[in-house]
């Protein structure tokens, strides 16, 4: 816990006390300012003196200052509860994006940030992250467009970035508002954990008996795993792929604009275009890293699905299939009657509310910071209106203010928000948003971070508190990796802060992070056993133990460790065969041939036979259906949120993530030298520098694949 000193941050944390109206005219506030700005410096500023300084230094600190309320305008689609102000969020994200389109193929704007390229790209008296930035700004209004003559073509691409802004926004927002569901008998569910079943919403009239399944994760997940009847597991597999159908025509415009746009430009196709300036650079070095991962991965795929056939074969007697809607299930029962891996059991030892302290605890530790949770009297305190509810924007959401320890100094370092159960109109899965960026202001302090955890676990009752299988405790380890990316990071411009980094490095932080969740000595500290929560949850215990049965011991035992342990890599290959599917669909779907290619084809039959394919499980297709039975393209978030074209970097930076982990980690995990060495060589520098040199320096030379491969079993 920090000294009492530190418990007054230097910076209050945010507002959330917008109203719709409110959100619409802060939002026309920010953009009138930045209008005037443009104009101002279009006015004062000729060809012949524009220089870093007068042209792109003011639009930088401006967009410093716009980000701490235009992240928060979008965020509020994600996580109000407010129909009206979710809405509202929507429209000024649109507005915005509009706005920011017309901006950036400003010609007269363009001439002068050009004049000042030219001028200054390799001018050293500018310090090396104005550099790149000057480099990155000047990069980015090619990529708008500005090197289309004016006339209809420019016209034409403008069109379409405007329209695939309101593709994106409008995708996600179908996503978030996500209401589908299945009503199930009781005996349709046999298997599915009580727990689960008593949170289900009890039907009535023409449902009277019958329960309400939704396709959020904490309902789905559990029924895919456990549920022991395989027509049930299948129709709720179906409806599932099948939710949010209004997005399959979204996502096909977006394909066939984006191919059009890279072609005004000059490129071959839009993957060409996204990969230039990733890590990868060229689509072939991304087709050859998955094309070359498939062969290492199939002939352990199959031997994984023979495994798990026979696993069904002695369950049903029958196993010429094994269908997507097996995966879960047998996967779930291999590990528990193979490796002795109860997963319930396991989940006892990991409530949320004690799971968060002890992550938090190792990232002390590791990184030498300090969190401090805020609430009660002192978030009124915090609040600059007085008010503590002001400063979360839903009454279940934990803050923390972040500090440096009195070895780095007891600086502040920011604020971390975690929002952790699912409600109508959330974002529906877990990922880090970040709130307000930091930076350094124009008089030289710095300007300190906020970010925050959305999530979608279970709720505690009065029975049980929320629970954690063993790999939502990785997840969230995870996305508080994110987080813990936002909150150190050093940089100057916004625009470079925390995961503001290429798509195929952006990851490597959180997924070397998750090897902590499969060492011992960290998975037993993270863990406390529930029934030593509080006397309430002991009594609750009590009453639902057999009789005679002793209380298990608070932390987790050797037994079960190992259990958990051993099983880190069983099924790996299916698992990165899945990743591969997704990775090679988004790739496919961005390299056409042809514009008239990517116009005929159907993304649904593709996504579908390219999972066949490489997954090798069996699809409704072998019963019949045709190859257009589901359309998991339309809920694939990540490929109209900005993942186009990369998604292949969850693949690809987990080389980056294993090397680092293996070449640094491995031995010691909690080395503190090494992990404020990481802080500040790797997640400190954000995106201010090429991501490969910032590898470089922490390793002390270029990155190797070898460890990726060895933990695989491919090398």
């Amino acid at each position: 816990m920090a000294p009492q000193k530190l418990k007054k941050p230097p910076q209050s944390p945010p507002l959330f006390t917008h109203t719709p109206q409110g959100l619409m005219e802060s939002t026309q506030r920010l953009l009138d300012r930045n209008q005037a700005l443009q104009d101002r410096v279009v006015k004062d500023v000729s060809l012949s003196n524009a220089d870093f300084k007068n042209v792109l230094l003011p639009f930088a600190q401006d967009t410093n200052e716009m980000s701490l309320e235009s992240h928060i305008v979008g965020f509020y689609q994600a996580v109000s509860t407010d129909p009206a102000l979710r809405d509202a969020s929507t429209e000024a994200e649109k507005k915005m994006d509009d706005f920011f389109i017309e901006s950036s193929m400003r010609d007269d704007i363009f001439q002068l940030v050009d004049a000042a390229f030219k001028k200054q790209k390799d001018d050293q008296s500018l310090d090396a992250e104005s550099r790149r930035l000057l480099e990155k700004e000047h990069k980015d209004y090619i990529k708008m467009g500005l090197g289309i003559p004016q006339g209809p073509d420019r016209d034409r691409f403008k069109a379409i970035k405007k329209r695939l802004s309101d593709l994106s926004i409008t995708f996600q927002k179908n996503l978030n508002e996500e209401q589908g569901g299945l009503w199930l008998a009781p005996e349709e569910l046999e298997g599915v954990p009580q727990d689960v079943i008593e949170g289900l919403k009890k039907g009535e009239n023409e449902n009277a008996g019958k329960l309400w399944l939704t396709f959020k994760y904490p309902d789905y997940l559990p029924l895919q795993k456990y549920c022991k009847n395989a027509e049930t597991r299948h129709k709720v597999f179906i409806a599932n792929e099948n939710k949010c159908n209004q997005n399959v025509e979204l996502f096909k415009e977006a394909l066939i604009l984006r191919d059009e746009a890279a072609r005004l430009l000059g490129y071959p196709n839009h993957a060409t275009f996204r990969v230039e300036d990733k890590m990868a650079k060229t689509p072939k070095t991304v087709d050859d890293f998955l094309g070359d991962l498939r062969v290492r991965l199939a002939p352990a795929g199959l031997k994984e699905i023979e495994a798990l056939k026979k696993l069904k074969q002695d369950e049903t007697g029958s196993a010429d299939n094994y269908f997507l809607w097996d995966y879960r299930f047998y996967d779930t029962l291999m590990l528990e009657r193979y490796y002795q891996l109860d997963q319930n059991r396991i989940a006892e030892y990991f409530p949320l509310s004690t799971s968060i302290e002890g992550m938090l605890n190792i990232f002390e530790q590791l990184f030498g910071l300090v969190f401090v949770r805020v609430e009660g009297k002192d978030r009124a305190d915090l609040s600059e209106t007085g008010r503590g509810e002001d400063i979360v924007w839903h009454p279940d959401v934990h803050l923390f203010s972040v500090w440096d320890d009195e070895e780095q100094g007891s600086e502040f370092v920011g604020y971390l928000y975690l929002d952790l159960h699912p409600r109508d109109g959330k974002y529906g899965h877990a990922a880090n948003f970040n709130i307000q960026p930091g930076f350094i202001n124009a008089n030289g302090t710095r300007r300190y971070p906020a970010t925050a955890l959305v999530c979608n676990f279970s709720k505690a009752t009065p029975k049980k508190p929320s629970l954690l299988k063993h790999d939502e405790v990785v997840t969230l380890f995870h996305e508080l990796g994110h987080g813990i990316h936002d909150l150190v990071s050093k940089t100057t411009y916004s625009r470079f802060h925390g995961t503001s980094v290429v798509r195929d490095f952006v990851e490597a932080p959180s997924q070397m992070l998750e090897n902590w969740c499969w060492t011992p000595s960290q998975l037993r500290s993270l863990s406390k056993h529930w029934s030593y929560l509080t006397p309430e949850y002991r009594e609750a215990w009590k009453a639902s133990a057999a009789e005679g049965e002793q209380q298990p011991p608070e932390q987790m035992p050797d037994d079960l460790i190992q259990s958990v342990v051993r099983t880190q890599h069983v099924n790996d290959a299916i698992f990165n065969l899945r990743q591969l599917h997704f990775g090679i669909f988004d790739m496919t779907v961005h390299e056409p041939s042809s514009h008239a290619a990517i116009t005929k084809l159907d993304a649904s039959a593709t996504f579908n036979r390219l999972r066949k394919d490489i997954s090798k499980m069996d699809g409704p297709e072998v019963l019949g259906a045709n190859d257009d039975w589901g359309h998991g393209e339309a809920t694939f978030g990540h490929l109209i949120g900005g993942y186009d074209a990369g998604y292949y970097g969850y693949l690809s930076s987990q080389v980056y993530s294993a090397d680092m982990f293996y070449s640094v980690f491995k031995k010691d995990p909690m080395n503190g030298k090494e992990g404020r060495r990481y802080r500040h060589t790797v997640l400190e520098k954000g995106g201010s520098q090429d991501e490969m040199q910032t590898l470089e320096e922490f390793l002390g030379r270029k990155p190797s694949p070898e460890a990726f491969y060895k933990e695989l079993g491919i090398a």
